[in-house]
């Protein structure tokens, strides 16, 4: 890992997005915590990480495995959770040259961009949080993920459940065989409901795919070009699926809070206004938006 690295940030980041179970977080003075279930390839497991001095550089991790054939997938899915392969100095360094920009990467940094562990839990996540705030699409998805997920026994405090798989999600709900458990547990709009159930069902199929070595170009494309989900959902996935550096979400009312904190586009404009400024602004940031992105969502 190169140095700096904002590891509170990451994992705050992560935190507030924690799903009870399936997740665990503690963010303290000394002691930066996050822990999480995972599907690996050879069984269940799960992982913890420490970082005990935030700001020297230094991050711990615990690994729970069915099999040790499974430990370099797990580290190289830490790995992409935490953005710890990123060069936090060229980003550093070109995003301080926008006096704008330039107050808030003094100050935070080593700002990373999260990952995920998993492409389809992260679309279904994406999809559920469309156009509502961060703490309904955790009540939301904590719901589906003790209905549909199964249970894991881990020795790491505060995790006792995995994701649902697409195939959970998709399927017969277990206390209500009639109805899919996507149908039984997520109380949302119809049209959001079936974006994520008919997602979930191509996942399951395979005739829909994701993995870490999609092109970003394409990948964008083939989801957008789904009913019911949209550039912010498309490049939301490609940021934390892909590790895309250079992702400016159109229409992100938290990204354009930011960007009126920082100064940077006209607070008296229209919002319309607002989010064409914002786009003309983020053009020389390239190709490191994402990373821009992580300021504006900080400052938000």
């Amino acid at each position: 890992m190169r140095e700096p690295f904002d590891a509170a940030g990451v994992l705050r980041f992560l935190a507030v997005r924690a799903l009870p179970g399936v997740e665990s977080a503690e963010l303290g003075p000394t002691v930066l915590r996050y822990a999480r279930t995972v599907a690996l390839p050879h069984g269940p497991g799960a992982f913890e990480v420490r970082v005990t001095r935030p700001g020297t550089g230094r991050v711990e991790l615990d690994l729970e495995l069915a099999d040790l054939a499974d430990a370099p997938v797990a580290v190289a899915r830490v790995r992409r959770l935490l953005d710890l392969d990123a060069d936090p100095v060229a980003v550093d360094h070109a995003l301080a040259h926008d006096p704008a920009l330039a107050p808030s990467v003094a100050a935070v940094p080593g700002i990373r961009v999260p990952g995920a562990v998993d492409p389809a839990e992260l679309l279904v996540r994406a999809v559920v949080g469309q156009q509502i705030s961060v703490a309904a699409a955790r009540t939301h998805l904590t719901r589906l993920a003790h209905g549909a997920g199964s249970p894991y026994a881990s020795a790491f405090e505060g995790l006792d459940r995995l994701f649902p798989t697409a195939q959970q999600i998709a399927g017969p709900a277990p206390d209500a065989p009639a109805r899919s458990a996507a149908e039984a547990h997520l109380r949302l709009p119809a049209r959001i409901l079936g974006t994520v159930l008919a997602a979930a069902r191509d996942l399951a199929d395979g005739s829909l795919t994701l993995s870490v070595g999609d092109d970003p170009d394409d990948l964008r494309r083939r989801l957008v070009a789904r009913p019911g989900i949209g550039p912010w959902t498309a490049g939301y996935v490609t940021l934390r699926v892909l590790g895309d550096p250079d992702v400016l979400m159109d229409g992100d009312v938290a990204l354009l809070a930011g960007a009126r904190n920082l100064g940077l586009v006209d607070a008296e404009a229209s919002r319309p206004h607002q989010f064409k400024e914002l786009a003309r602004r983020g053009a020389v940031w390239a190709p490191w938006r994402s990373y821009a992105a992580m300021h504006l969502w900080r400052s938000a």
